[in-house]
């Protein structure tokens, strides 16, 4: 499986930033030239569009051989996700005015895009944890990275490209790692996993994963970006977009910390984990104004993404399993009632009476599903992988 280690650059003079910075425009400004003529002239695969274009890049971007084989591949791979994406219906159906408007035009980069490097261009120091990059002022040797204990042991195993990328004026360096994954253990039940906006997770074990501190967290950066979007300036779009981003890695972070209680859990008792196959619930649930936001910032999606990502690296067997009626279904004598669920909190069965907290009455209905689904052979397995 493929895992993602970032470290972070610390240029050593304004020099090397400015270098670093211009190279980016100038590889992305090549690169929409090269998009163009991909799209104008219908040549997406790379060699027929590096012939048309490698030479262009040199002479009017102040490119190297090897980077303007990097932006031709890059702005192909972009083309090849287009074309994934419109077959996969991410895009919508044929036909419809989201498809149409990213296929009736070439794809473009933004001038701080992210640019791939290849070890031609950029070279890895371990041992002094510097790297050697080539840039369009030339390349800038013995540049300091700093990063996690856990990514720069990754890096001991990198092969390949690594990217180049600024967020806020601070670069980075992302690099794709392949390691070995374990084989799945036969697991010893599931523990099962019920999803929510209120509560983020509970487990069937009883324990809750409350949702009120980051959505408390939500509420005030929605009203920061409510008076900044009237505001209309330039510098309130620049902190709009900045708060952008701080929110989504505030919300990554909390649910990678989520993600790794579930899976050492399930890893220490030998158990699997179940979750809800929650594809496309958007589309069914409808939501009253106020509670809109709420339920467009659920990231169920990544949540469940990290647990199975971090499960593959633990061996830890993961399924998804029909969400329907796990709310309304008593986890003791299995009487299904709309009435059940008193309360958002609150289960109470009409049949046997049982009392219990609803979010662990639905992830206890949810590990009895995993386990009927991993016996039966049908196992349904998460679908999207964070890399």
């Amino acid at each position: 499986m493929k895992i993602v280690a970032q470290v972070k650059l610390l240029p050593v003079s304004a020099y090397d930033v400015d270098a670093l910075a211009a190279t980016l425009r100038a590889c992305n400004r090549a690169a929409n030239h090269a998009s163009e003529v991909a799209f104008t002239k219908n040549l997406k695969r790379r060699n027929a569009l590096q012939k048309e274009v490698y030479f262009a890049l040199k002479a009017e971007y102040d490119l190297g051989a090897q980077p303007a084989v990097r932006v031709v591949k890059k702005v192909c791979d972009a083309y090849a996700t287009l074309k994934s994406n419109a077959r996969a219906g991410n895009l919508g159906r044929e036909g419809s005015k989201r498809r149409l408007r990213a296929e009736s035009k070439p794809i473009r980069f933004r001038e701080d895009a992210a640019q791939p490097f290849d070890d031609r261009i950029l070279t890895w120091n371990l041992d002094a944890r510097t790297v050697s990059i080539w840039t369009v002022a030339g390349r800038i040797k013995h540049i300091p990275f700093v990063g996690s204990p856990e990514a720069l042991k990754l890096l001991a195993s990198r092969k390949g490209e690594s990217d180049l990328v600024m967020r806020d004026g601070v670069f980075f360096l992302i690099a794709t790692i392949d390691v070995p994954e374990p084989e799945v253990s036969e697991p010893d039940g599931f523990l099962g996993v019920d999803l929510g906006v209120v509560n983020i997770a509970t487990t069937s074990d009883g324990e809750i994963m409350s949702g009120r501190r980051l959505n408390r967290y939500r509420r005030r950066m929605l009203a920061l970006r409510r008076k900044l979007q009237k505001k209309r300036t330039k510098s309130a779009k620049r902190v709009l977009k900045r708060m952008c981003r701080r929110e989504s890695r505030h919300g990554a972070n909390t649910n990678h910390v989520i993600a790794k209680k579930l899976v050492v859990t399930a890893e220490r008792t030998s158990r699997g984990i179940a979750l809800e196959d929650l594809s496309g619930i958007r589309q069914r649930v409808t939501a009253k104004k106020p509670q809109r936001s709420s339920l467009h910032s659920w990231a169920f999606a990544q949540l469940g993404a990290f647990v199975e990502y971090k499960a593959r690296r633990a061996g830890v067997p993961v399924v998804l399993v029909d969400p329907r009626n796990t709310s309304r279904q008593c986890s003791e004598c299995r009487h299904t009632h709309r009435t059940n669920r008193v309360t958002q909190a609150r289960f109470v069965c009409r049949s046997c009476g049982a009392v219990l907290h609803a979010d662990h009455n639905g992830s206890r209905n949810i590990a009895h599903r995993g386990d009927a689904v991993w016996k039966r052979g049908a196992v349904n397995r998460p679908r999207t992988t964070v890399r």
